[in-house]
């Protein structure tokens, strides 16, 4: 988000970083690029998650992580894809902080005190599960 309110104030293009990230698949478009960030961000969403069972995150914590994060990917790995390189700094080290920040702020709220995952709120009534899919062929 903080790219995008960069490219916005700045009258830059929004999707120059979504573009730029197409290249680590080896080629141009929004679709790809849009699929290797996700690709990415799911990467890096396990990796905090793992992260978080031996040191617990909330949003403070999760901000350094993501400047670990930062230092990987724009710095290491970004590096070696000129697109990538070209892109403002400062803003993507802040979506990189905001990304870390947002991730162990959800893990957080997910998880209790002692690494289990919290029960529902009182009075929450938890959806029934089926184990086969509702049709007539199961009935």
């Amino acid at each position: 988000m903080p790219s995008t309110v960069h490219a916005l104030w700045t009258g830059g293009d929004v999707l120059r970083s979504t573009r730029a990230a197409a290249t680590l698949l080896g080629g141009t478009g929004v679709i790809r690029g849009a699929v290797a960030h996700l690709g990415v961000s799911a990467c890096w969403v396990v990796v905090l998650a793992a992260v978080d069972r031996r040191w617990r995150l909330d949003a403070r914590r999760g901000a350094v992580a993501g400047a670990v994060i930062a230092v990987v990917d724009l710095e290491v790995v970004g590096r070696r894809f000129p697109a990538v390189r070209a892109l403002h700094r400062g803003a993507q080290w802040a979506d990189h902080l905001a990304f870390g920040a947002l991730v162990g702020a959800v893990l957080r709220s997910t998880v209790d005190g002692r690494g289990g995952v919290r029960p529902p709120p009182v009075g929450h009534r938890p959806r029934r599960v089926l184990a086969f899919p509702r049709c007539r062929a199961w009935r």
